[in-house]
């Protein structure tokens, strides 16, 4: 099977930093990091290679050059492609150690217990649906994501119920497929709008909510991405905020 070359697009990217080795972009929902099976236009490597002009490094093979993390298709936030392979090298290299601060913020449905703490597990395929994740009991990789509830809503009558949804931070140490979907999920308080993970439906005032917000998408969103620039050494940091659909999504279930 031979892969198509991906072509140059002219897609609107929200660019956070760029210089000759590097780029840092605000990745909207829906974008795709690379073109793959039924999403072969419209990727952020097709952006990129429209916005880099030929720079763009080949270390991950034709399909993806530049890329050397992913975004889940739709989940938005900061995102980094390396533009040489000097650069590409460093970055994998950061990756690889999981030297990078990445944070991400997520809308789940009633809230993990205790509030603040640390998922650790392996996660690897599903034994029962090859193409979901899965917390494991052997085999896979280990998985480790740090969490904090920043604010509950909907607080119900029983003092020892659960809210109705939670925004959590959830800050990870490794970058496995799915890693923060799975472990929330794993927690009993699965992202809202999360086609895959999402489990049991949310009351019925969390999912007007959701209908009235527009949100189409798992709530999730990359807010924070910091690193060592892999040549300059210099501190790099990224923040972000959520887009609109899951923005528009808190304001209504802060009034619940």
């Amino acid at each position: 099977v031979t892969t198509a070359v991906p072509r140059p697009e002219a897609i609107a990217l929200t660019v956070l930093y760029e210089d000759a080795e590097l780029i840092v972009i605000d990745k909207t929902a829906g974008m795709a990091a690379h073109p793959a099976p039924g999403s072969e236009t419209g990727t952020l490597v097709n952006a990129l290679l429209h916005h880099c002009a030929g720079s763009l490094s080949g270390i991950g093979g034709v399909a993806r050059p530049g890329i050397v993390h992913r975004l889940d298709k739709e989940t938005s936030g900061v995102m980094v492609a390396a533009k040489t392979d000097r650069a590409h090298a460093g970055l994998s290299a950061l990756f690889a150690t999981h030297d990078i601060e990445r944070t991400y913020l997520a809308l789940t449905r009633g809230a993990p217990s205790p509030k603040q703490g640390r998922i650790e597990t392996r996660i690897g395929r599903s034994s029962s649906d090859r193409k979901k994740m899965a917390v494991l009991k052997s085999g896979g990789r280990d998985a480790i994501t740090d969490y904090v509830v920043q604010q509950s809503y909907g607080t119900p009558a029983k003092a020892t119920a659960s809210p109705m949804a939670s925004r959590v931070a959830c800050t990870l140490h490794t970058g496995r497929t799915h890693q923060i979907r799975v472990h929330m999920a794993s927690m009993g308080s699965p992202i809202l709008g999360d086609p895959v993970y999402g489990s049991g439906s949310p009351t019925a005032s969390v999912r007007a909510a959701i209908a009235q917000a527009g949100l189409t998408r798992q709530a999730l969103h990359a807010a924070v991405l910091g690193f060592v620039h892999p040549t300059t050494g210099e501190k790099l940091r990224f923040e972000t905020a959520p887009p609109a659909d899951m923005a528009m999504l808190e304001t209504l279930l802060a009034a619940l």
